[in-house]
């Protein structure tokens, strides 16, 4: 059995189509919409609720999880907490000071003290994370290159627990980072530079990310928002990011005359 603790976003539903067909499962849907809620095997729980989380997956015999979806950091004064929330919500506010990833990495410990085992989020989708190589017709030119090593240099220099996993460069200069409001809010921020495409989306992991959860996540959407942004082009670190809808993105950033590199 094998839990899937679902957050936003469509890769959840990517990883259950998958899991489906060949393994037990149920669901831990920390969605406030409750997106899953019609799946038999799903159960709706509050973040806060370890406790409950914890008693889930062991009265279904599960020791194994996987994360996959954004989870926002909560307003911890409105959580709803159970008895192992209250004892395990004070680590959890300290690593909250430090970024998105420390609350993860510690619901991984709390987990592990649980003897339940987090595997990788792409381990049933090994597909959607792809290799080395330039997947369009259009490569970068010079100019690019430069804006990627200009963009990739300034998430090295991002602190141990930084949120930050995209950065946005053009002519050599970073003009937008990512924050907790995610990639969309980033890309808006960026003007179209008349009659010119310039620029590069570059996302890759935190720095000491843990890769088994909150991988760098793309889609046809992040394509169609850097096209509205005049960027030319997406970068990846290779084996490290979650894409979805590859053969469509493939598709539009050839017609747009834009470019995908795997580093």
């Amino acid at each position: 059995m094998i839990g899937l603790i679902f957050g936003e976003t469509s890769f959840p539903k990517y990883i259950l189509n998958k899991v489906k067909k060949k393994y037990k499962y149920l669901i831990i849907d920390l969605t406030k919409k409750k997106i899953f809620k019609k799946d038999k095997n799903s159960y709706s729980v509050s973040v806060g609720q370890f406790g409950k989380i914890i008693s889930i997956l062991k009265s279904k015999k599960c020791n194994k999880v996987l994360f996959a979806g954004k989870v926002n950091k909560p307003k911890f004064k409105s959580l709803k907490l159970d008895f192992k929330g209250l004892y395990y919500i004070p680590k959890i506010i300290k690593s909250s000071k430090l970024g998105d990833a420390a609350i993860l990495k510690q619901i991984i410990k709390i987990l592990k003290k649980e003897n339940i085992r987090t595997l990788k989020s792409n381990q049933f989708n090994p597909e959607l994370s792809l290799t080395k190589g330039n997947y369009t017709k259009i490569k970068p030119n010079k100019i690019d290159k430069s804006d990627i090593s200009t963009a990739i240099k300034a998430l090295k220099k991002t602190g141990k627990f930084s949120n930050i996993q995209g950065v946005i460069s053009r002519n050599n200069k970073v003009i937008s980072i990512e924050t907790d409001s995610g990639t969309q809010s980033m890309i808006k921020k960026v003007k179209k530079m008349q009659q010119k495409q310039i620029g590069v989306l570059v996302k890759f992991p935190k720095p000491r990310q843990d890769l088994r959860i909150d991988l760098p996540t793309v889609g046809l959407a992040t394509l169609k928002q850097c096209k509205l942004a005049g960027l030319k082009g997406i970068v990846l670190k290779h084996k490290s990011h979650i894409f979805l809808e590859k053969r469509q993105c493939v598709q539009f950033a050839n017609k747009n005359k834009m470019f995908i590199l795997i580093k």
